[in-house]
């Protein structure tokens, strides 16, 4: 039988709240999405979750921390598996592909947080992500370029925008869809296509 959320050590009530916020953000707009509706998904009250988080800013950070560790830690996971950078590339993308699929809420939040005006803890995390992201697709493109896979007069920058940009309107493709799954099925199409943009022709 399950521990009740209630009993749980307080790192893993942590935890439960950040797949909760997670969950929630799946299934309503991440704006709308209040401690009171937190806590009555987890089935605490406010002063429980409280006692964890001082308010929803913090709590919003600490999911944006979340889905960096979990989504940079699968990415380097699928990349170190692979047999070249290419296929490393293909594999960082499918794991990416995968991670959102698993956790439609994700892309809603990141995207509500980047939209922010103002700087907060979760968009300075978000922008890390973003950052973090991009290094290790540049590191990617020059083992690629190196070892002749990739274009030799390859810009980086742009095709890391590509690289982003594609999964970013796959996402978006998906939820105007209302089928998350969507992503899944036409990811390796689409990838092959930016494949034969940045491969070298030899």
């Amino acid at each position: 039988m399950d521990t009740p959320i209630k009993h749980l050590p307080a790192e893993e009530r942590r935890v439960v709240t950040i797949e909760a916020v997670v969950e929630l953000a799946g299934e309503q707009n991440p704006h709308g999405i209040t401690t009171a509706a937190i806590a009555k998904r987890m089935g605490l009250t406010q002063g429980a979750l409280f006692r964890h988080f001082p308010n929803k800013d913090a709590i919003l950070q600490a999911v944006m921390e979340w889905v960096a560790d979990r989504l940079m830690s699968r990415i380097e996971t699928a990349v170190q598996a692979a047999s070249s950078p290419l296929a490393a590339l293909e594999r960082m993308f499918m794991a990416h592909v995968d991670f959102i699929a698993e956790h439609p809420g994700i892309p809603r939040l990141l995207f509500g947080e980047l939209q922010h005006a103002a700087e907060t803890g979760a968009k300075r995390m978000a922008q890390t992500l973003v950052r973090r992201y991009g290094e290790r697709l540049d590191r990617l493109f020059q083992q690629g370029k190196a070892c002749g896979e990739l274009d030799a007069g390859l810009d980086f920058d742009a095709a890391a925008t590509l690289f982003i940009g594609t999964i970013q309107g796959l996402v978006m493709q998906s939820l105007l869809a209302g089928d998350i799954d969507r992503i899944r099925r036409d990811a390796h199409r689409v990838f092959a296509i930016y494949l034969r943009g940045i491969r070298s022709a030899s």
